[in-house]
């Protein structure tokens, strides 16, 4: 015969508080008095006892889970993203589902079709390619607190958190042209996304101030990965203007394009200048060490979380709009001497 589940009841008879107090200890409420807290804590730990939040939240009638869904887990920038918001859901007694769209459109509309049917109070989103103000109607409609970060969705009528992506890189490519450099690619970014145009915005702005007229053949688009920095950066060598240094779209890219130098024997940060965006976790230990514009991963995931938990606790969802700042971070890959034209042609 199957032993019978712990209830809170069992908790209350054994800690010698009442119901309602171990009710007050599972909800983390400031209204309990630490020595007590303690102590029904202990009773829970030594009967076994599983807060099944499900049955809390239809007690309730609200929800406990907040929705996280990026599109691209496999860039660990989106990663520290997910991590920064975790820190601040999960402090705040929420539970996070956290997806994964890989870029798929489809993939995104099942996702959160399937977060809606569990019930949640709100929903960070890092937008696949191609989502539309038409894709996030339904949670608006619905009165779904909705954060947007990283991608902007023109038209949508939730909250945005964005980084100053031209500002950063043509503060980039400013660094580059005062050391000189004259020949400077832009490398990697899917062409078709706001990011993209905002930083090749950037990069041109930057380079046409200095008076040097900017080719569409210096831009190399390309899958936003390591593998993707790789072939353009192979493209970019191949060039008849010899670039000497790459403003690459993110971190990831510019840790392909150091690959593709030294496929080419080219050291970067020796004889060729790359920077790259993002400032995630493995800049600062790669080899060389990556210099970049910095934008915090995981403090933006904290503040889009922060975000989101102001609108379900003020229980609306206005909608409002955040730039958040871009820093030109210099370490190892930047410097070094410029490569003579001779030298980058051989």
């Amino acid at each position: 015969m199957s032993k019978r589940p712990v209830t809170v009841i069992d908790i209350a008879h054994a800690a010698g508080v009442s119901k309602s107090t171990v009710s007050l200890v599972l909800r983390n409420s400031t209204l309990v008095n630490e020595t007590t807290r303690a102590k029904v804590n202990e009773t829970i730990r030594e009967l076994g006892y599983v807060y099944n939040r499900n049955a809390a939240k239809l007690r309730g009638g609200g929800s406990e889970v907040i929705g996280i869904v990026v599109n691209d887990l496999t860039n660990s920038f989106f990663a520290e993203l997910a991590v920064g918001m975790d820190m601040v859901t999960q402090s705040a007694g929420f539970v996070q589902f956290l997806a994964n769209t890989g870029e798929s459109l489809d993939r995104q509309r099942e996702v959160i079709a399937s977060m809606r049917e569990h019930g949640m109070a709100g929903l960070i989103l890092s937008p696949a390619r191609g989502t539309t103000a038409a894709d996030l109607k339904p949670l608006v409609a619905a009165g779904i607190p909705v954060v947007v970060v990283v991608r902007a969705v023109p038209g949508a009528k939730v909250s945005t958190l964005i980084s100053d992506s031209e500002g950063g890189t043509r503060e980039a490519v400013a660094h580059l042209l005062e050391q000189g450099h004259r020949r400077i690619a832009f490398l990697g970014g899917f062409a078709d996304t706001a990011v993209f145009a905002e930083r090749v915005r950037g990069y041109r702005a930057a380079l046409e101030s200095a008076g040097i007229a900017v080719s569409d053949g210096w831009i190399f688009d390309s899958a936003p990965s390591r593998a993707g920095g790789i072939t353009a950066a192979t493209a970019a060598l191949a060039h008849a203007d010899h670039f000497t240094a790459a403003i690459c779209f993110n971190d990831a890219v510019a840790f392909g394009a150091c690959d593709g130098l030294r496929a080419h024997k080219r050291e970067p940060g020796l004889d060729f200048a790359v920077i790259g965006f993002d400032d995630v976790i493995e800049a600062k230990s790669a080899v060389p060490a990556l210099s970049t514009v910095s934008i915090d991963p995981q403090g933006m995931g904290r503040r889009a979380a922060q975000m989101l938990l102001k609108q379900i606790n003020a229980g609306q969802a206005e909608a409002e709009t955040i730039i958040s700042a871009a820093r030109l971070v210099l370490r190892d890959s930047s410097g070094g001497r410029i490569a003579t034209p001779k030298e980058a042609a051989a």
